[in-house]
């Protein structure tokens, strides 16, 4: 199903695409007090979960992007307007990526759902209703994981929103390998260079030598050096195709919105659902003509910078 029209309408500024995607990031300061709780995995891994709690028999579970964390100011945004909501929010750390090093040499991608599954099970014993709530890498985990599930959810599962989620990761892998994508490629690639230069101290037999990784220059040759053979997939493209939410998306069954802007300069026409969407009735996209990639601010102040919050909850909680 496709909205046919959506209320987002940024100001002048923010019809840029590059400075939307930026500004939160560089120019907003956003406060959460978290409560850190240590997950251990059944692989003898760890994933560290930051709950954010107002008393609620609601919660939300919260899935940063490529290289985010509990901290990425979209994270926290989204966890205040859920606590102003009266839900408790737990920000997922993907392996990783909670300021320590996971134990095992593979560490968290585009595609593990089973990580999700265990936040799942390790929280749906206290709450009466639980969301998911996924950004970017992190939505395509959550929609790739609503469609492996299927109809098969725990009833306690109610719905998922999702933004600006890269649905054909080859598509977005050649999108922000673009020469105007330059400054977000090589951000990207210093995080994950420096994380796989402290896998190697861990494991010095790694299939990867230092030299390899300094000379990588966009995802396809990070995904064949470290992603594909760390996670057991063939290669890079093997990867992108086997982790794709696209394919995943015709079996949702759960009430689930994608927000997704057409200026996105990390993703590609193909991560567009639009026919997934026309076909699939528990699957909602909203289609946006600005926004950039997790950005969608309108304006300046503090309310026009929440108009995503807003509007996920106003999904979230509608009957």
């Amino acid at each position: 199903m496709i909205l046919s029209h959506s209320t987002y309408q940024p100001n002048y500024f923010f019809k840029n695409k590059h400075f939307n995607t930026v500004y939160r990031t560089l120019f907003q300061q956003i406060s959460v007090d978290y409560n850190r709780k240590r997950l251990e995995l059944a692989d003898g891994d760890f994933i560290d979960l930051d709950f954010s709690k107002v008393s609620s028999d609601k919660i939300a579970i919260v899935i940063h992007g490529l290289e985010g964390s509990s901290n990425s100011n979209y994270v926290k945004a989204m966890v205040k307007i859920l606590n102003q909501n009266n839900m408790d929010a737990v920000a997922m750390n993907l392996r990783g990526c909670s300021g320590e090093p996971n134990r095992l040499y593979g560490s968290y991608h585009s595609g593990k759902t089973d990580d999700l599954q265990s936040v799942f099970n390790a929280i749906s014993k206290s709450y009466k209703e639980i969301y998911i709530i996924g950004y970017s890498l992190g939505g395509n985990i959550a929609l790739k994981y609503l469609g492996e599930i299927g109809m098969n959810y725990n009833n306690k599962l109610k719905k998922a929103a999702t933004v600006s989620v890269p649905c054909d990761l080859e598509g977005s892998s050649l999108n922000i390998a673009k020469a105007t994508n330059l400054v977000y490629m090589q951000r990207f690639l210093r995080s994950l260079k420096k994380k796989s230069l402290v896998k190697l101290k861990q494991f010095p037999n790694a299939s990867f030598t230092k030299e390899q990784i300094k000379v990588c220059k966009n995802f396809d040759d990070f995904d064949n050096l470290y992603t594909a053979p760390a996670h057991h997939f063939k290669n890079a493209k093997d990867y992108w195709e086997k982790c794709s939410s696209k394919q995943f998306i015709p079996q949702i069954k759960l009430p689930t919105l994608l927000i997704t802007s057409q200026d996105d300069p990390f993703l590609s026409a193909s991560c567009i659902p639009v026919k997934e969407a026309k076909n699939n009735p528990s699957f909602l996209l909203e289609i946006t003509k600005h926004g950039g990639h997790v950005g969608f601010n309108k304006n300046k102040s503090s309310i026009g910078n929440y108009w995503l919050e807003k509007r996920i909850v106003q999904f979230l909680q509608k009957g």
